[in-house]
């Protein structure tokens, strides 16, 4: 793909994300699920770390490298003509140049950055460790030419016992990435928790990504609580799952 038709697409994601109240990115694995969700009506989407792995046999939390990663996304940006973002986990190790490079090589123009180092035994980055990354995400993307939409994921919540009491920190976490430059943040696993939903979203002033359930979960709650950003994790794929599994029951002999 071209560097002009990479910047065209970052662009139009940019001002669909200002377009929708939430913009919903289906969480797509590979070049058919992609394509479904484009003839679906959707006008950007997102590529998962847990879904990718799992349809190429691979395990999550960088259990591919980042040259295996890109291989896989590339066929799958081609294949339609939106924007696609990608899943970076924590970096595959790279450095932010590296990183940007490598996405925008393939078509990419957005990515999700963690917190938890993979690489490093699991070890959570420190609040200004993890900006200083997004800080470089920004700079290089920058250097690049290309408006990489970068969403800032922090995992405090998911480690919490009680996720309420980590509230604070986890919003220091997300301001501290808004100011890094991140285009949105993603504060995983309260998606079913309205007060901490709705305590991020007046917090901050980017957009708060949530995860969503493509069936137990209401795109109107999402909208009524602010949410700016909507993608599914690996929960698409999961209900996919069953729902080829109901249509395979009958078929049992």
């Amino acid at each position: 793909m071209d560097i002009s038709t990479t910047v065209e697409r970052a662009r139009r994601l940019a001002q669909l994300h200002a377009d929708h109240k939430p913009l919903v990115l289906p969480t797509v694995w590979d070049v058919w699920s992609a394509r479904t969700a484009v003839a679906a009506g959707f006008p950007a989407l997102t590529v998962g770390s847990h879904p990718l792995a799992e349809s190429r046999g691979a395990a999550d939390n960088e259990g591919q490298t980042f040259e295996e990663v890109l291989a896989a996304v590339r066929p799958i940006i081609a294949a339609v003509d939106v924007p696609v973002s990608v899943d970076l986990e924590a970096g595959y190790g790279q450095s932010p140049a590296d990183l940007i490079a490598g996405l925008v090589g393939v078509g990419g123009v957005g990515l999700n950055v963690e917190d938890t180092v993979h690489s490093e035994g699991g070890r959570l980055r420190g609040t200004e460790e993890h900006a200083r990354y997004v800080a470089g995400l920004r700079a290089a993307a920058d250097d690049a030419g290309v408006p990489v939409w970068i969403n800032g994921r922090t995992d405090l919540f998911l480690r919490a016992p009680e996720p309420a009491a980590v509230l604070d920190e986890a919003v220091e976490r997300l301001l501290a990435l808004e100011r890094a430059g991140a285009d949105s943040v993603y504060p995983v696993r309260i998606q079913d928790d309205d007060a901490l939903l709705t305590a991020v979203v007046g917090a901050v002033r980017v957009p708060v990504n949530s995860t969503a359930h493509p069936v137990r979960h209401d795109l109107e709650r999402f909208r009524r609580l602010g949410v700016g950003r909507i993608t599914n994790g690996p929960l698409l794929q999961l209900a996919a799952t069953d729902a080829v599994k109901g249509l395979l029951g009958a078929w049992k002999s």
